[in-house]
């Protein structure tokens, strides 16, 4: 597929509830070859209503429009951002602006960062947890963990006791036919899992087994039993536990390469015979 032609129509997403209370918002970017990358991010509309991530600025305003369909911009009490990635703050001003009673949860780092490119937030309006960490958001207490796999060193997910649903970030990207649920996708698609973790954290080419293997386990023993990701499809059941799996089998591995030069001539191929 020429990546410079113009791109297929992206399959429309719709707001899904994977757990209760726990709404995903969905977005889809094209990736060719009739697949894409999922680009999720999550509300919890429990007594304190919390936004979990605030999607990419691709899709700021489909994001927004789903995310106010299901809170209410008043309502919302609590803003978690999981790093300072850009495709996890497209929104982020935005619903800091637009819901006045929300308090940022991010830290140190992550505000580090974003003064490098977004103008100054709100001290007063904040709590700096790192993972280990928990707040109330008044019906239930949401504890924060370092993912398995992260390429920010400021990423912590976050995991509700109270439904067993999780975001574990940029952990379980895997690139979809359209679907955003993985019992609807075949186990070779869903194996494709391994090399992206691989392509976000390819440090762990150079980790022990037995030390990253504790850490695994330590995530899946908090006991979700739904898993969304913001790049991947929503896991649950055996899905769930094949995924937790693979990443025990990176520990040591060879890094999966990703695509380079030839990739690159190939889709540029097209273009110069056409300016030849």
């Amino acid at each position: 597929m020429n990546a410079l032609a113009p791109q297929p129509a992206v399959p429309a997403t719709r707001v899904q509830q994977v757990a209760p209370d726990t709404f995903l918002i969905p977005n889809l970017a094209p990736a060719g070859d009739g697949l894409y990358l999922p680009v999720n991010s999550l509300v919890i509309r429990g007594r304190e209503p919390v936004i979990v991530d605030t999607g990419a600025p691709l899709h700021r305003a489909e994001w927004l429009e789903k995310v106010f369909s299901v809170v209410e911009p008043e309502d919302v009490r609590w803003i978690f951002l999981s790093h300072d990635d850009g495709d996890h703050t497209g929104g982020l001003l935005d619903v800091l602006e637009r819901c006045p009673g929300a308090t940022l949860v991010t830290n140190f780092f992550s505000f580090e960062r974003l003064a490098l490119e977004k103008p100054a937030l709100p001290l007063a309006r904040m709590r700096w947890i790192e993972p280990g960490g928990r707040f109330d958001a008044g019906d239930r207490v949401l504890h924060l963990f370092r993912p398995p796999i992260f390429d920010g060193p400021t990423t912590r997910g976050l995991f509700d006791p109270k439904t067993a649903a999780m975001w574990i970030v940029d952990t379980f990207a895997c690139l979809t036919p359209g679907t955003l649920d993985a019992a609807e996708m075949t186990d070779e698609q869903l194996a494709q899992m391994s090399a992206m973790n691989s392509a976000v954290s390819p440090w762990h080419a150079w980790l022990d087994r037995a030390v990253y293997g504790r850490h695994v386990d330590s995530v899946e023993a908090l006991g979700a039993r739904t898993v969304a990701s913001a790049h991947g499809p929503v896991l649950r059941g055996t899905q769930l536990d094949d995924a937790f799996d693979r990443l025990r089998q990176l520990a040591g591995a060879p890094i999966i390469p990703t695509p380079g030069q030839e990739l690159l001539d190939a889709l540029l191929a097209p273009t110069l015979v056409e300016a030849a």
